[in-house]
């Protein structure tokens, strides 16, 4: 890792011109030398989607006096397209966001803003994920920004593995009031789904994704605990989804 001039990627999922990735791309500016590769679109919810079936396109552009390019394609392809083709060296660091809205619990396997930093682990370089507890287009990104510069610093200088992937979520609070930051498992939870179908103009149905989360799990060390008691949660995650407690119960499915 060039601790002189570290090379940062930033990326997210909610596009190029979203103010999150503004906020994170002038923290990570005054930290080393930044390059910008984000969807030309919001994409979120892609989760780990890649563009198999159509051409890729990028646009060279510039955001905050800082190199960027806008991709026609989802969040782990600008990833991708970025530490192939765009980048002459592979980035010491990748941060993705800041999300506008939550990353925890079950969220974080339909995110396309973690999924691009999970990407960025499977390429062997560090990567975060930000997202702000905030889903309005106004949203203030001051407490975001300052626990953003404070990890990002920590992990540049630190002795961490290359395949280091963390999820950070933070509360919609002002600096004063967040508790700290703390280390956490993902929570269980899941999403209680409804489609609402409605009628557009030409007599056609057409369905709108609603519903509420639940928590279903009371434990202390979870992102969901952390968050409602006003600290900001760091959850590390991995590609592996092996459900390893498992495996001895189905051993009798082997066969041979």
């Amino acid at each position: 890792m060039n601790l002189t001039n570290p090379l940062i990627l930033v990326v997210n999922d909610d596009g190029i011109n979203a103010s999150g990735i503004n906020a994170l791309i002038n923290v990570a500016k005054e930290l080393g030398e930044v390059v910008v590769v984000a969807p030309d679109k919001p994409q979120s919810g892609m989760g780990h989607a890649i563009t198999l079936d159509s051409t890729l396109h990028v646009k060279e552009m510039n955001i905050e006096g800082v190199k960027a390019y806008s991709c026609s394609g989802t969040p782990v392809d600008c990833v991708k397209i970025a530490v192939n083709k765009i980048l002459n060296r592979k980035p010491d660091l990748i941060i993705s966001g800041i999300y506008y809205g939550s990353n925890s619990s079950i969220n974080v396997i339909y995110s396309g803003t973690m999924s691009a930093a999970l990407e960025g682990s499977l390429e062997g370089i560090p990567s975060i994920g930000f997202s702000l507890l905030n889903h309005s287009v106004d949203a203030d990104f001051t407490a975001a920004k300052h626990y953003a510069k404070q990890l990002i610093i920590k992990i540049l200088n630190g002795n961490y593995a290359k395949h280091l992937c963390l999820n950070v979520n933070i509360p919609n609070l002002s600096i004063d009031l967040i508790a700290g930051i703390k280390i956490c498992r993902q929570a269980r939870g899941n999403w209680e789904e409804e489609y609402d179908e409605r009628t557009d103009p030409m007599g056609r149905k057409y369905y709108w994704l609603t519903g509420k989360f639940i928590l279903e799990d009371i434990g202390k060390d979870t992102d969901e605990w952390a968050l409602s008691n006003n600290y900001v949660s760091i959850v590390p995650i991995q590609p592996d989804v092996t459900n390893y407690s498992l495996i001895n119960d189905i051993k009798d499915l082997e066969n041979g």
